[in-house]
This record gives structure tokens, C-alpha cells and sequence, in this order.
């Protein structure tokens, strides 16, 4: 058995042991995933504007990488859409799309976004992704998804010229009728097969009957769009040169949103994997795996590769229960890297386009800003703004996700500095609620009974100094003061100096300051402050002995307290 020390470096040592009905069960979960990898990674690396061939290079290494070092194992690892309309956006206007530039530009956003994840995993920064959340996400995934389709819709309708142009003037001479029927023709067929055999690998029957067909009837000789040939053979070591500054600092924000967006394509995956395995999900490790599967893919010449949710689904649907079903899916990308590239050579380019629309229509869901309006009209508000700066700024799409996040983090810092301040009363139940919102009586006529749901820090501190000054200007015959602090987790310097005034404000009025729930973490930081004990402070563990307390005379809390 490999020692814990040693599975930390190496997480594949404690993969379960392969016996022959595991390996078969494998086997065929690992097929099922392998046969869909081939076919998107040249589809998605026509999306990114890279050679078709690097998009089966990212399917191989990168996704061997990131199973042997993830603590995800069941994740389809690989190109993605969204990651490539990242890289392909982000590119525009550095550099001719396919050239050796733009290569070499999207091997250093690989490397630089690689290298990037590592150090935060090791770090243990894991935590940081919870910046962007689910509105913001879900604001750019659908303005991204919206991009995808219309810029798939040329190649998926066979157009000599853009979608813009053609809307403007629309002419039957401008379409290539056959490009356009094995487009439409693959994506109805895609679409049809997801519907009823979602364990199926369509993709590859379709691909290649539409292969055998675009053969038959001379369309690539005719002068029709297709594949072409590809390069065979295992890729090399590739080095893409020096960076520059200049261009460091072009490709800064995309490196930033595509680690940050592919590294969220990765958590909504893994957090299936391990809800369904009944396991914890170690985000700092996969991390370091998926940061070294990007700076793999770099160093092949590709680009950045991401877990792709639909892959790692029917993984998980095809029965995978470990890692060695990846390992049959990259040896099956192996064996098309080594014999199957010629096959592809006629498959229209419309074709590809098919298999990307057919893939991302998933992410596309009209009610959702509905949906998110009903729970929170201010994180819908984000969201609907991340989704209209994200196609605005088109290609420039991190500043749809820069914006939701700054916004997020506004509502966020907003909510912290104006906190849940109530007065409570005793309900029926025998609970203590807002007594205002439940049209409860007060603890007591002279009574002020205050609850602060936050923590006492910088942050909250002013509110709370606030609401019990104007409680007090504005009830002078207050005489016992009661703060119900179960809810205060944590206290900072700035938490523990406004405790201190509110005591001394409490004790000039001649009012008495009862606390009640106050948890240790707190009230040892007011131990070492010298705040707490004090002769003006009355100190309760338990609410009931509060409420008694505060039902007594003043002369018998007195006495009762000391």
C-alpha cells in the first residue's frame, strides 16, 4: 500500500486495483468517452482558429495529465467551447488565425494560464473562484453561448460571405446548398441521438457517415469545404518562443478569465463527480492537475484545455468509477493520432460546426434570468449585465465576467456594511423574532433587546453603534439594554473598540448592558482587550437565562449577576 506522503505527490497510486470486471466496465465507458474526444477537439479547435490537428493533441496528453494528478478521476478532460471562443476571441487582432503567431500566442495562454492554476493550487487558493458566482457565471456562459451559434453559423450554413452581410442582402448565391444540408442535416441528427441514446457516441457515426458521403459524391474535389489532411504521428515538443512584455501584458486579462472560466468548467463537473461517489472534492488538487494538463497542451503546441461537463457526464452515465476508463479514452485518441487522421480528411467544415452548435445549445436557457428575478431581483440585475456587457464587448469578453464580478463583490461589500439589525420579542414558539415583522411585544417596557445577524467587525461595526445611539435618543426611559449575540461568529480590532463605546454609551445613559450567546472565540478577544469581565457588562450563556434575568427588578439582576 502506497503511504499517504507519497499518494499526496502521486493521487493515481490509490486508484482502486484493476481486476477483470473492473477493467471491462472501463473499457467501455472509456470507448464511449474516446470516441466523442477526436471529433470535438477538431471542432473545437477550429472555434479557437487553431490547427484541426491540435485540438486531438489537447485530448491526449493534457487529459493523461489531468487524470493521474487529479482528485477528480472521472472528468473528460480536453478542449472545450467555451474555453476555445475564449482563446479565439481573445486572439483576434494579435494575429492571423492559424498562422504560427496565433499558435504560438495560444500555447503561452495555455502555459501562462497553466502555471497560473498550479500556484494556486499549491497555495491552496482555491477559495478565490468563489468570487464569480453563480448569476455572474451563468450571465456570461449564456452571452458566450450566444456568440458561439452566430459564429458557427456561416460554416453551419456553408455562407461565402458573414452572417451580417448575407442578413443584409440575403442571396441563395452566397450559400453552398451542400454545405448547408451536411450541416443541418448532422446537427438534427446530433440533436435527435442526444434526445434518445445519450450513451451513444453519435458524434462519430454521423461524422463519419457524413465523411463517406462528402467521398461519394466528390465534394472536397468540387471545391467544397472539408478537414483536408492532417498530420499523423504523436506530437512533438513545441516551444513557442519568446514573449515580449507588450504582448504579456495583451494576454494578462484573458489568461486571467480563461483560468478563471475553465477552472469553474471544471468545479460544476466535479462537484457532480464527487456528489455522486460520495467523496470530498479536493479543488487545490485538481488545481495543480489541470494547471499541469495546460502547460502539457502548450508545450504540444495546442491550447488550453478545461473539463468539458457534457464528456465527464456520459462518462459518469456510461459507468466509469475511476480513472483507468481516461486512460482508455486517451489510447484511443492515440490510435486515431497514429492511423485515423486520414479518415477525416472529408468531413465538411460545416460538419464541425454542427458538432459545436449541437454541443453548447445546452447552455442556452431563455428562462433563466426569470428564474433568478424571482429568488433575487439585484443578483438577477448582475447577471443580466454580465450577459449584455459580455456581447457588447465582444471579442473582449472578460469584461462581461469583470464587471459581474465587480458588481457581485459591490452587492456583496453593500449587504456587509448595512447588516440584519433587529429588535427581537419572545413568540409563541418560544423564540426569539424580529418583533416588529412578527407584531410581538417587547422583552419588557424599558427593555431594549437588539440581535446583529453578522459578524462584529470593521464592516458591521458602524451599524450596530448607529442603531443602538438612535434606539437610545429615541426611547430615554430605556434601563436595560440585552444584545442577543449568538450570530456574532468572529470580532476584529475595530469590532472590539466599538464594543467598547457601546458599553460606555449604554452605562452614561444609565442603562445596564446584558449580552447573551456570546461565543468564546469572541469573548476571549474581549478578555485580552480588558473589556470583558466587567461590573458594567452582564454576561449570560443561554437566552433563557437572559429573558429571566431581564423579567427581574433591577435590584435583583443586580444582586443575582454578581
Amino acid at each position: 500500500m502506497p503511504t499517504p506522503s507519497l499518494v499526496r505527490w502521486f493521487p493515481f497510486l490509490a486508484w482502486p486495483r484493476p481486476t477483470r470486471a473492473l477493467l471491462l466496465g472501463e473499457l467501455s465507458a472509456g470507448l464511449t468517452v474516446g470516441l466523442m474526444l477526436v471529433p470535438q477537439g477538431v471542432a473545437y479547435a477550429a472555434l479557437a482558429g487553431m490547427p484541426l490537428v491540435t485540438g486531438i493533441y489537447a485530448s491526449l496528453l493534457p487529459a493523461l495529465v489531468a487524470v493521474l494528478w487529479s482528485s477528480s478521476t472521472r472528468l473528460g478532460v480536453g478542449p472545450t467551447a467555451l474555453t476555445s471562443l475564449l482563446i479565439g476571441a481573445s486572439l483576434t487582432g494579435l494575429a492571423q488565425p492559424g498562422s504560427a503567431q496565433w499558435v504560438a500566442l495560444a500555447a503561452w495562454m495555455a502555459i501562462l494560464s497553466g502555471g497560473l492554476q498550479m500556484v494556486m493550487g499549491v497555495a491552496r487558493f482555491g477559495w478565490i473562484m468563489q468570487v464569480v458566482t453563480s448569476p455572474v457565471l451563468s450571465g456570461f456562459t449564456q452571452a458566450a453561448a450566444l456568440l458561439i451559434l452566430f459564429s458557427q453559423l456561416p460554416a453551419l450554413l456553408g455562407l461565402h460571405e458573414s452572417l451580417f452581410h448575407w442578413l443584409q442582402s440575403p442571396a441563395m448565391a452566397a450559400v453552398d446548398g451542400a454545405a448547408a444540408a451536411f450541416g443541418l442535416g448532422t446537427l438534427a441528427l446530433l440533436m435527435v441521438a442526444k434526445k434518445r441514446w445519450p450513451k451513444f457516441p453519435a458524434v462519430v457515426v454521423i461524422m463519419g457517415a457524413a465523411a463517406a458521403l462528402s467521398a461519394a459524391i466528390g465534394y472536397a474535389a468540387g471545391g467544397g469545404a472539408v478537414v483536408g489532411a492532417l498530420p499523423g504521428g504523436l506530437p512533438h515538443f513545441y516551444w513557442p518562443g519568446a514573449l515580449d512584455w507588450g504582448m504579456l501584458g495583451e494576454l494578462t486579462m484573458p489568461v486571467l478569465i480563461v483560468t478563471l472560466v475553465s477552472f469553474l468548467e471544471t468545479a460544476s463537473s466535479a462537484k457532480v463527480d464527487h456528489q455522486k461517489g460520495g467523496t470530498r472534492w479536493d479543488e487545490n488538487q485538481d488545481l495543480i492537475a489541470h494547471g499541469m494538463a495546460k502547460i502539457s497542451s502548450g508545450f504540444c503546441g495546442a491550447f488550453a484545455t478545461s473539463a468539458s461537463f457534457s464528456r465527464s457526464a456520459i462518462n459518469l452515465y456510461a459507468g466509469a468509477r475511476s480513472g483507468w476508463a481516461t486512460l482508455f479514452a486517451t489510447g484511443l485518441v492515440l490510435l486515431a493520432l497514429l492511423w485515423l487522421t486520414p479518415a477525416l480528411f472529408h468531413v465538411p467544415q460545416s460538419v464541425l460546426a454542427a458538432v459545436v452548435v449541437a454541443a453548447i445549445i445546452n447552455l442556452i436557457h431563455p428562462v433563466l434570468a426569470r428564474q433568478l428575478w424571482r429568488l433575487s431581483r439585484v443578483e438577477a440585475v448582475i447577471g443580466v449585465a454580465t450577459f449584455a456587457i459580455t456581447l457588447a464587448t465582444a471579442p473582449r469578453l472578460y469584461w462581461g465576467v469583470l464587471v459581474g464580478v465587480l458588481m457581485n463583490l459591490t452587492h456583496f461589500l453593500y449587504q456587509r456594511l448595512h447588516p440584519r439589525i433587529i429588535e427581537v420579542g419572545l413568540h409563541p414558539d418560544g423564540s426569539l423574532r424580529d418583533r416588529h415583522l412578527w407584531h410581538l411585544p417587547a422583552l419588557g417596557p424599558q427593555v431594549l433587546a437588539l440581535r446583529m445577524d453578522a459578524e462584529l467587525d470593521f464592516a458591521s461595526a458602524r451599524a450596530i453603534e448607529q442603531r443602538l445611539a438612535a434606539s437610545l435618543h429615541q426611547r430615554p426611559q430605556i434601563s436595560d439594554v440585552c444584545l442577543f449575540a449568538q450570530p456574532i461568529n468572529r470580532i476584529d480590532v475595530t469590532g472590539v473598540e466599538t464594543f467598547s463605546r457601546i458599553a460606555s454609551l449604554v452605562w452614561e445613559t444609565g442603562s445596564r448592558l446584558h449580552i447573551s450567546g456570546l461565543k468564546l472565540p469572541v469573548e476571549q478577544a474581549l478578555e485580552r482587550a480588558g473589556i470583558l469581565p466587567s461590573p458594567n457588562v452582564l454576561s449570560y450563556r443561554t437566552e433563557q437565562q437572559a429573558l429571566q434575568a431581564l423579567q427581574t427588578t433591577p435590584s435583583d439582576t443586580g444582586e443575582n449577576s454578581s
